[in-house]
């Protein structure tokens, strides 16, 4: 399934995507589930993919407002330098455990909704990630059985102020202006990606490829993430960890390539979908 959050007539919902259409499941289980959280807690996955069956939708996609995949997530953990094509390029040692941050949900824009360019910047980089979300709770949850606590996968532009994420140590920051990452479209629910399959992650801008990089590639894979992240804190249904970007940042590249009011910047993963997001400058 393709779950996704959104709004109609002045409505916050929550549906699936068959083919080109929407079915409004925020309907189908008013009073039951009331979002896509809700579901997960309640382990209903199966339940809403049976309700689905045969149907062909309530409205286009089109004719819908995205919100994030996830507008009201528990936590968003994110990780970071998690390439070595990234890990190279900004010149950093190899790490025994992964670096950890957080982003906090009024950093996170829908797709097709403007990432804003706060005025504070003028170095606002994109950084198209694989985001897992998890799908039901747990702690100290072993490397092995981590592909039973994933919900599903959405492509993410962990999108980066670098002034702000390098005025000390601490990252959240920089990570954090208000609306500057990009979470959708959707998410492709664990049960049509084969645990372990490797996903294909890119990023454009202005239709110009920039990133290329696979799953295979991380250094610390998705299972150890859970298990490291679920030892510090339980993980609960909703939660996003963001698994990290590969090489081909802007502010590595020379000369130096930063988004810019105007621009369109898309992350792809392959087999979920395209992220896409104008970039507009924020006006105070």
């Amino acid at each position: 399934m393709k779950l996704l959050s959104f709004t109609h007539d002045g409505r916050d919902s929550f549906g699936a995507v068959v083919g080109t259409r929407v079915v409004d499941l925020g309907l189908k289980f008013a009073g039951v589930y009331a979002d896509i959280v809700a579901v997960l807690k309640a382990g209903a996955l199966d339940e809403v993919e049976a309700a689905i069956a045969g149907a062909t939708g309530d409205y286009d996609l089109a004719d819908i407002t995205f919100l994030p995949v996830i507008p009201n997530p528990p936590k968003i953990i994110c990780i970071g330098v998690n390439y070595d094509s990234h890990r190279t390029e900004i010149g950093r040692d190899p790490s025994a455990r992964p670096m950890v941050f957080a982003r906090f949900t009024a950093s996170q824009a829908a797709h097709l909704e403007p990432m804003l360019l706060p005025p504070e910047s003028e170095t606002f980089d994109y950084e198209g990630e694989i985001a897992v979300i998890i799908g039901k709770a747990g702690r100290r949850i072993a490397e092995a059985d981590c592909w039973d606590y994933i919900a599903g996968y959405a492509p993410y532009n962990d999108g980066s102020i670098r002034e702000w994420q390098r005025h000390t140590a601490q990252w959240v920051p920089g990570k954090n202006f208000y609306k500057t990452g990009g979470f959708g479209p959707w998410m492709t629910t664990r049960g049509e990606i084969a645990d372990n399959q490797t996903l294909h992650l890119k990023t454009r801008l202005n239709g110009v490829e920039l990133q290329n990089a696979t799953s295979d590639e991380m250094i610390f894979s998705i299972p150890y993430l859970i298990e490291y992240c679920s030892t510090f804190i339980p993980l609960e249904p909703g939660d996003v960890i963001v698994t990290g970007t590969p090489g081909g940042v802007g502010v590595r590249r020379e000369p130096k390539l930063f988004m810019k009011d105007g621009d369109l910047v898309e992350v792809e993963i392959t087999e979920v979908g395209v992220l896409q997001n104008p970039i507009k400058a924020e006006h105070v």
